[in-house]
């Protein structure tokens, strides 16, 4: 039972404190406890309850407006707001078959995604996503998508041949994969590359930008290191840092324009811009400029990854330690060489999550099946301490010994 977050640190009701190394499921950034956010929340829901359709309120205009000014990349002034990430994956995969009807290409439906990768939690975002472990059990109920390895140019070509292009309206894919792949960083021109043939091919690029964006990897957005610019973005967790249920759908005019030329309307969400979620979001973001906290995820998530690297250079059972900014990943294996995975019925993931809750840490389990099995992802928030990075790194050290000793 936890009754108070503060700082980086969770407080169960006995009052141990659990160091918030994860940052939830990669969401808390400015830290836990922050007085004026909740007094951004008050003082807007004092003001304005429930206003829908979403029409423009105060807040609603102030979040599009710091968004478009000091955020997005240029030109993409286009801003619908949701309440989540599976949400905002959703509703960048219904722009996008949008776009393409508009634009008169009615047969292009199917999304192409990648493996692994994971978009979201509702049919439309399974279908999409390669994350096998969420994906099982449904496999009569999810779309017809198409799916490619994560890190192959080639494939996703063949991939989109396979399907016929005249039937693809979008490709949608994590800068660096998250939950799935415990930070799998793709090659520095995969996206460039990528980018390119799917706009040889009339397909729009949408970047998830739900993990990685809002400073995590030490950027404002996860694209901007592989210089890329997608036609479509979404993001949710550091949009609000855990304050505020909250995602982002971001375009460019160019897919926009059609709809409104043939005036198609985009439906909301019965939550969508609530506004005191806005208002939580703008003062998150507020709070990012004025502390400089994406270039403290850089300075962080470089001693971070360096302590990792030191730490487990030669562990015989972490055959990598990976990512960028405060999105670093930390995967488990049986042994290094040949590369070898613990059996799936071991749990090894949870059971390292398990050893670092007994010794107060927080770490969020990932790995989805054949490509990345067992893993540990690592998201604390920006604000995260030199000692407090000593702490972590001592006691995942300790949990992958004590958790890989029960397991062998």
């Amino acid at each position: 039972m936890i009754v108070r977050s503060e700082g980086n640190h969770l407080v169960t009701a006995d009052g141990t404190r659990i160091l918030d190394a994860g940052g939830g499921a990669i969401v808390t950034n400015v830290g836990h406890g922050r007085p004026e956010i909740a007094e951004a929340a008050a003082r807007s829901l004092n003001e304005i309850g429930y206003v829908i359709p979403p029409w423009g309120t105060p807040d609603r205009v102030r979040l599009r407006d710091r968004l478009v000014s000091n955020w997005l990349p240029a030109g993409m002034d286009r801003v619908a707001i949701v309440s989540g990430g599976s949400e905002s994956v959703d509703a960048a995969i219904r722009l996008a078959v949008a776009y393409q009807r508009a634009s008169e290409r009615s047969t292009k439906w199917r999304i192409i995604g990648r493996r692994p990768s994971y978009h979201g939690a509702t049919i439309a975002t399974l279908s999409a996503g390669g994350h096998d472990a969420r994906r099982s059990g449904f496999d009569s109920t999810l779309l017809d998508y198409q799916h490619t390895a994560w890190n192959d140019v080639d494939a996703l070509e063949q991939a989109i041949d396979q399907a016929d292009p005249d039937t693809i309206a979008a490709f949608v894919a994590e800068p660096i994969i998250g939950a799935a792949g415990a930070a799998l960083t793709p090659d520095d021109d995969y996206f460039v590359k990528a980018a390119d043939l799917c706009a040889r091919n009339d397909i729009l690029f949408i970047a998830d930008e739900v993990m990685t964006g809002f400073g995590r990897c030490g950027t404002k957005f996860g694209h901007e290191l592989f210089g890329v610019t997608p036609d479509i973005m979404v993001g949710s967790k550091g949009l609000s840092g855990g304050y505020a249920p909250m995602g982002g759908v971001f375009a460019t005019e160019k897919v926009v324009a059609p709809l409104e030329a043939t005036g198609q309307t985009f439906m909301y969400f019965t939550y969508s811009g609530h506004s005191a979620s806005c208002a939580v979001a703008d003062t998150v973001l507020r709070i990012l400029e004025e502390e400089d906290l994406v270039a403290r995820a850089e300075v962080q998530g470089q001693k971070l990854r360096s302590r990792l690297e030191e730490q487990f250079a030669d562990h015989p059972h972490v055959s990598e330690v990976r990512g960028r900014g405060l999105l670093l990943g930390v995967e488990l294996v049986a042994d290094r060489d040949p590369h070898t995975w613990f059996p799936a019925a071991v749990g090894l993931k949870d059971r390292v999550v398990e050893q670092c809750m007994d010794r107060g840490v927080w770490v969020y389990p990932a790995g989805s099946g054949e490509i990345v099995q067992d893993a540990i992802l690592l998201g604390p928030p920006f604000t995260i301490t030199d000692d407090e990075i000593d702490q972590l790194v001592a006691v995942l050290a300790q949990a992958i010994d004590a958790a890989t000793a029960a397991a062998s």
